[in-house]
């Protein structure tokens, strides 16, 4: 039966929570996956994955809504007009936000594992739709030990099916 022990990278890259997002994002850009875990004082306090970093440059809703009309002539109307983003918003997002520490944007409610967890378990959460995990935490005593991704699964499924 595969474990979370036997799939896991052990090296995990972290960021603190106070790291810059600047500096978070440069790590991410040179790097061969898309998330961090956040770690303090040896514990796993959050999650940041480029996802959460995009959605902080991506307007939820910047459509300006204007009532237009003549009275008494005419009923007014409420027209809305799209001010999306372009590169200038998001080039002052950027600077407005590259100081930020990563604690502003990480997520916080970490789904984790402990090494002996088994497939049943990892598959379940790596698969669960409602959640969207990409990669889980391992820990053992609290502290981080590994990461399974949800490729690092697949990779061993592969391997027990097809062995070499």
């Amino acid at each position: 039966m595969i474990r979370a022990r036997d799939v896991m990278t052990e090296d995990v890259e972290t960021v603190a929570p106070d790291d810059e997002i600047s500096e978070v994002l440069t790590r991410l850009a040179r790097a061969d996956f898309n998330g961090f875990p956040v770690v303090e004082d040896g514990a796993v306090v959050g999650v940041v994955t480029e996802e959460d970093l995009v959605d902080m440059f991506q307007p939820s809703n910047r459509v300006l809504w204007i009532p237009i009309g003549f009275p008494p002539f005419l009923e007014s109307r409420t027209y809305g007009f799209d001010l999306s983003w372009d590169d200038l918003d998001v080039g002052i997002d950027m600077v407005k936000s590259a100081r930020k520490p990563i604690s502003t944007v990480m997520t916080g409610d970490v789904v984790t594992v402990d090494p002996d967890a088994d497939l049943d378990e990892l598959l379940g959460l790596l698969a669960d739709t409602s959640r969207n995990i990409n990669r889980l935490p391992v820990l053992d005593d609290g502290q981080l030990v590994g990461i399974v991704t949800r490729q690092d699964l697949l990779t061993a499924l592969d391997d027990e099916r097809n062995p070499p």
